[in-house]
C-alpha cells in the first residue's frame, strides 16, 4: 500500500535541505553581484589615481570582471550542491567547444593582448591601419575603436590589426610638411625660390631645424616641379600645409609666375594658329 506519509516526509526533508541551500545561493549571488560592482568601480578609480595607461583600463577591467563573475558562479553552484569535479569537466568541454567555434574571436583577443603589450599606439593617437584612418578612441578586448575627423566610428578587429602595418602619426613631436609647386618652364627658378623662401621666413610655425629645403624634383617639357620641405610641430601640420599652399598661389599671381599650360590647350592653340 502506498505510504503517502513516508513520501511526504521525504519531500519535506528535500525541500528543507535544498530550499535552504537555494536561498543561501541566491543570497550569495546578490551579495556577490553588489561586491563585484563596487570592486570594479574601486579598481577603475585606483587605476586612474595610479595613472595607468588609458589603453589598459577597459581591458584590465573586462578581464578582472570576467574572472570575478566566473568565481561567483562557481561558488553559487557549489552552494546548491553540484559536484565541482563534474562541473569543471563540463565547463572544460564547453570551453573547448566554444573555443573551436570562436577561433576568430580568440585571435582578436590575442591581438588585443599583443597590442596592449607592445603598444604600437595608445588612446588619443592618430593612426592609419587596415585602410582606415582616425584617432584611437578605445582599445577593447576584441576590437579597437577609431573616431574619424568627420565623427564616424570605426571598429577594427584586434587580430588583423596586431599583424598589419600601422602608421602612427602621434609618436613624434615634429613632422615634415612637403609642398609641391608645379610651374611653367618659362619662369625664373631663382625668383620662385625667393618667393617661397620669403613665405617660409614669414611663418613662425616653421622650425629652423631641420633646415627647410626648396629643391627641383621634376623637370618636364612644359613644367617644373619644385618641392618645398619644412618641419613643424605635429599639431601645426595641416594648418601650415593649407596656409602655405594658399599664400604661395597668391604670391605667384602677384609676381606673374606662370603655371604650366595643359597639353590639350597647347595643341588647340597650335591648331587654331595653323588654321
Amino acid at each position: 500500500m502506498f505510504d503517502i506519509e513516508k513520501y511526504r516526509g521525504v519531500l519535506v526533508d528535500f525541500v528543507v535541505l535544498y530550499g535552504m541551500k537555494l536561498i543561501v545561493a541566491i543570497f550569495i549571488l546578490a551579495i556577490g553581484t553588489w561586491v563585484i560592482r563596487r570592486l570594479n568601480r574601486f579598481l577603475n578609480n585606483m587605476m586612474v589615481r595610479k595613472n595607468v595607461d588609458p589603453s589598459l583600463r577597459p581591458f584590465l577591467g573586462s578581464i578582472i570582471g570576467v574572472l570575478l563573475w566566473v568565481s561567483l558562479i562557481v561558488v553559487v553552484i557549489s552552494q546548491i550542491g553540484v559536484e565541482m569535479t563534474s562541473f569543471i569537466a563540463i565547463l572544460g568541454s564547453a570551453g573547448l567547444a566554444i573555443g573551436l567555434a570562436l577561433q576568430g574571436s580568440l585571435s582578436n583577443f590575442a591581438g588585443g593582448v599583443l597590442i596592449l603589450t607592445i603598444k604600437p599606439f595608445r588612446v588619443g593617437d592618430f593612426i592609419d591601419a587596415q585602410g582606415q584612418s582616425g584617432t584611437v578612441h578605445i582599445i577593447n578586448i576584441f576590437n579597437t575603436v577609431l573616431k574619424t575627423g568627420d565623427n564616424k566610428t570605426i571598429y577594427l578587429p584586434n587580430g588583423p590589426l596586431a599583424s598589419s602595418v600601422v602608421v602612427n602619426y602621434s609618436v613624434e613631436n615634429t613632422r615634415r610638411v612637403e609642398l609641391l609647386f608645379t610651374i611653367s618652364v618659362n619662369n625664373d627658378i631663382g625668383k620662385v625660390r625667393q618667393l617661397i623662401q620669403q613665405l617660409i621666413n614669414d611663418d613662425s610655425r616653421v622650425l629652423p631645424e631641420p633646415e627647410p629645403a626648396i629643391v627641383v624634383t621634376n623637370f618636364a617639357e612644359h613644367a617644373i616641379t619644385i618641392s618645398t620641405r619644412v618641419w613643424c610641430n605635429r599639431t601645426d601640420y595641416w594648418p601650415l600645409f593649407w596656409d602655405m599652399t594658399e599664400k604661395a598661389k597668391a604670391a605667384f599671381e602677384t609676381n606673374n609666375i606662370a603655371l604650366p599650360v595643359p597639353r590639350r590647350e597647347m595643341l588647340s592653340n597650335i591648331t587654331n594658329a595653323k588654321i
